[in-house]
């Protein structure tokens, strides 16, 4: 997905849904009796099918001796890979032809299984899977025109025990829960788990140490020497500024123009080009949100970032940190004797290549990028050009 994302790879996807199918209700809820006994009653009800699942097998009896207590009249089977292969399939075939109403298993069920009467499914300890195992194995039920449940089951304590990032896969699937939403669950995983190292075999984790940014410009680099061209030497800017700058979904809800939008804007190197970007995205999709805005207004700081030769722009203790570049063709006389003559107003040197200054008054009112730009443009910008 993140080598699609970056445009590596083609991506596309699958949104019809077979006739008829509807989305599955999820629930988050406590491995509880009440809980437990009202989801299989109700599925049984029906004349339907339940799954139980249960990923690890050194606990199994323990949940089949609880499920058999809390539900005496159901009649279960028991499903795992370290079965004997005939057993298994012995078993598999009971509840196929409905002979038993109740499946406990692991993950073995998460692909290649189509049993419309199934429609309820119970995960236990769902923290301890990930999103993308969630929603395959939420796909196990909902495969008839009924509609389905899957119930997220938690111990006792419920949420207060899970890390930031179980809390935020179950958010994610109890959110995601329409049909066709297995991109938007895709690209959650990803924002959640990171898309790996960049050099190395991880297939999770941020690329911290590295950053995106210089992840594109290695790809450039690699194109260009393969095509036998020199790359030319290009500044990428580092922007740590607490601006929410994106394309949200309720403004372009197709993923693939905005991620179009994104190479778009991405690619714009001056004013203009920023400025008949706006024009379209107002005419098309009317008036920008502030993320979009933000957006536009953070790629037209950056664009002169590149042009003052600054590498790292930083807001701190609310002062700009201004880190130059060995290239930057602003002259280090201008830099001191802008320090010497505006020391009073706050602006100082700090290290060899860092200034720190604070932002004007009177761009205060203004959005952070548009304030940060301004300043920079009024005390560089003119030095660069003479230079």
């Amino acid at each position: 997905l993140h080598m699609a994302l970056v445009g590596i790879r083609d991506l596309s996807i699958i949104e019809t849904p077979p006739p008829e199918r509807l989305s599955i209700r999820t629930v988050v809820a406590p491995f509880e009796e009440k809980v437990v006994r009202e989801a299989v009653e109700r599925e049984l009800a029906r004349a339907g099918q339940v799954f139980f699942v249960h990923n690890r097998v050194q606990g199994m009896e323990s949940i089949v001796r609880t499920l058999v207590e809390w539900l005496p009249q159901v009649c279960l089977g028991v499903a795992h890979g370290q079965m004997p292969e005939r057993e298994l399939a012995r078993v598999m075939e009971r509840f196929h032809s409905r002979e038993l109403q109740m499946l406990v298993c692991t993950t073995i069920i998460e692909a290649g299984l189509d049993i419309p009467t199934a429609n309820t499914i119970l995960i236990h300890d769902a923290h301890k899977l990930g999103l993308a195992e969630m929603h395959q194995i939420r796909g196990r039920v909902g495969r008839s025109g009924h509609q389905a449940y899957a119930y997220l089951l938690l111990p006792g304590q419920g949420s207060a025990s899970l890390t930031q990032e179980a809390l935020q896969r179950l958010q994610s699937l109890q959110e995601f829960s329409e049909l066709g939403a297995g991109f938007r669950i895709a690209t959650r995983d990803l924002e959640i788990r990171g898309a790996g190292t960049l050099l190395g075999p991880s297939q999770s984790g941020h690329i911290e140490a590295v950053g995106f940014e210089l992840y594109t410009q290695l790809m450039q680099r690699a194109v260009a020497s393969l095509r036998g061209e020199q790359p030319p030497v290009q500044i990428e800017p580092e922007l740590q500024l607490p601006i929410q700058a994106r394309i949200p979904e309720d403004y372009v809800s197709d993923p693939h123009q905005r991620l179009a939008l994104y190479r778009r804007v991405s690619r714009c190197e001056g004013d203009e080009e920023l400025r008949i970007l706006r024009e379209e995205l107002e005419d098309r999709y009317g008036a920008l949100p502030q993320e979009t805005d933000n957006l536009i207004h953070v790629m037209g700081l950056r664009n002169l970032l590149r042009v003052l030769g600054i590498r790292r722009l930083a807001l701190q203790d609310g002062k700009l940190r201004v880190t130059f570049d060995p290239t930057t063709p602003v002259s280090p006389q201008r830099i001191v004797e802008l320090i010497q003559s505006r020391r009073g107003a706050g602006m100082a040197l700090l290290g060899e290549d860092t200034v720190e200054l604070p932002l004007d008054a009177g761009l205060l009112d203004r959005p952070l990028a548009v304030a940060a730009r301004d300043r920079l443009k009024q005390l560089f910008l003119d030095a660069s050009m003479a230079a």
